[in-house]
């Protein structure tokens, strides 16, 4: 049965004293049964420290880890019911796939009957059925990743931890296994953490998804929450491909004018409040229009497939648009761009935070 999993005022600083680093900052997190909760954050940010810390690898300065509302704090990782997937797959290379699959089941004594059946449903679940009798040298990156997934699945844990398990596979391998792991944890339903720094899979596999910096969380929130109403800056940036443009700019009395002031280009928007703020906009969320008032050069175009991605210098920058396949332009051309107002984002200029 999927349990609960509640991370509260976790705090983890290396050495003592004044020589004391502090990797994780009083981090609060809620899981809720059957959840697909994402760390995310680039390298250095924390999270496959506090992963360490929920599967008892690590001990934290401070703070509560609770699975199913029980305190694991100083129980070994053996005894806390979890089971972690890894980035190098652990397989033991001397045993079939059929006996990697089985070995915790063997170590905790459950009878060879039950032990035969759990085995050959998670193989059928994998589709990995016809392997069973093959070492881990035999296989591909893929199917060495599907069995230490089957190996974590046949214990049936109360959570599953996955620490950037796709980090070794070619492109084309991330995309299916992706599939695989979001297909697997609809039927199962346990609750599952996953540390990653690809904001693709972030976005693609968590029900939730917490994004890191240097230790502190920045947000918590649904990749919907997280896409369209980042809370600051550094997430705005860190989630999408291309990334949030941002625009300086001041909002209020500039110039004469009450809207939204760019360098000389006064456009129809109004910011929550005056003062010098930042304005967000997704590349999708900004058109090229000849009749807009802000203006610009295209300096690169990237066509990659479905979509084309276009790169206009302005006076307060460079701003991505995202165009149809389809589209004309050409570096060189001149362009208005506009804004679409329903879709915008704003950010206090000193602190980046959202306003």
């Amino acid at each position: 049965m999927a349990a609960s999993l509640q991370i509260s005022g976790v705090r983890k600083a290396f050495g003592k004293g004044n020589k004391a680093v502090e990797v994780l900052q009083r981090i609060d997190i809620d899981v809720q049964p059957g959840e697909f909760l994402i760390l995310v954050g680039p390298s250095g940010c924390g999270k496959s420290t506090l992963l360490n810390i929920i599967a008892g690898l690590e001990e934290p300065t401070e703070g509560q880890v609770r699975i199913g509302g029980k305190d694991v704090i100083g129980v070994p990782p053996a005894q806390r019911d979890i089971a972690m997937v890894f980035q190098s797959y652990a397989l033991y290379p001397t045993m079939s796939v059929y006996d990697n699959i089985g070995f915790a089941l063997e170590m905790r004594k459950v009878p060879k009957a039950e032990r035969d059946q759990r085995i050959r449903q998670v193989a059928a679940m994998l589709q990995i059925e016809p392997l069973l009798e093959r070492r881990p040298a035999q296989l591909s990156g893929g199917q060495r990743q599907r069995v230490a997934m089957g190996r974590a699945l046949a214990r049936e844990p109360q959570l599953f931890l996955f620490d950037e398990p796709l980090s070794n596979l070619d492109a084309k391998l991330r995309v299916e296994m992706r599939a695989e792991i979001k297909r697997l944890h609809q039927v199962s339903g346990i609750t599952s953490v996953y540390v990653t720094h690809d904001q693709i899979e972030a976005m693609t596999l968590g029900s939730r998804i917490a994004v890191m910096k240097g230790g502190v969380l920045q947000q918590l929130g649904t990749p919907d929450e997280i896409y369209n109403r980042p809370a600051n800056t550094y997430v705005a940036s860190f989630i999408g491909s291309p990334t949030m443009n941002l625009v300086p700019g001041h909002n209020g009395s500039a110039q004469g004018s009450n809207g939204f002031q760019i360098a000389f280009t006064q456009l129809p928007l109004q910011a929550p409040r005056d003062g010098n703020v930042l304005l967000g906009v997704r590349p999708e969320h900004l058109t090229l229009d000849d009749a807009a008032p802000w203006r610009g050069e295209v300096s690169l175009v990237e066509p990659t497939g479905a979509d084309t991605f276009v790169v206009v210098k302005t006076g307060v920058g460079d701003m991505t648009v995202r165009v149809s396949a389809q589209s004309r332009a050409r570096a060189g051309d001149a362009v208005g761009l506009h804004v679409a107002s329903d879709h915008v984002n704003w950010f206090d200029a000193a602190s980046g935070v959202r306003v």
